[in-house]
């Protein structure tokens, strides 16, 4: 804001500044070239800035998952949102595209599994999760159990599972 605030203040002062170099004073075009430099500088760091935080946001997209975290939420702004909301749409039509019919899954295995099979806790009350066999598993706070790793990635990241290294 303060840089918005800056730039718009350069900006005035040098369009009072061109109206009077019109007139003919010619020692003013130095002064206003430096402030068009000034503007044009903040403007990069501006766009820098704002093309780091989407970045950050895309990164997040592939750390969560497609529901965010409402503690992350709360420090984004709703064009952000908005954002985040587009690229997951686009994500998902994408990984709709590949992969046969039921598509393919980019966001699970991010990093190599060392095993199929992960032993996990869960950290609370989830209810009940199927597993490709047809088994369906009580997910309830402190059970830990046995499973493919792919199934339950998501939710370790959520925060419903945890990892249990033994």
């Amino acid at each position: 804001r303060q840089a918005l605030e800056e730039m718009r203040a350069l900006y005035e002062r040098n369009q009072a500044d061109v109206s009077e170099a019109k007139s003919g004073r010619t020692d003013l075009i130095f002064l206003i070239r430096f402030r068009h430099c000034c503007l044009l500088r903040n403007q990069r760091c501006l766009l820098a800035y704002l093309y780091d935080r989407l970045l950050r946001i895309r990164a997040l997209r592939w750390e969560y998952g497609s529901v965010l975290p409402n503690t992350i939420q709360f420090h984004m702004s709703t064009e952000e949102v908005e954002w985040f909301n587009q690229y997951k749409k686009s994500l998902a039509t994408y990984m709709r595209s590949v992969g046969g019919e039921e598509g393919l899954d980019l966001t699970q295995d991010i990093k190599p599994p060392k095993s199929l099979y992960i032993e996990v806790r869960c950290l609370r009350d989830h209810g009940e999760f199927e597993i490709d066999d047809g088994t369906t598993i009580l997910l309830k706070k402190n059970s830990q159990h046995f499973l493919p790793r792919w199934k339950c990635e998501q939710l370790i990241r959520q925060g419903v599972l945890e990892h249990v290294l033994s």
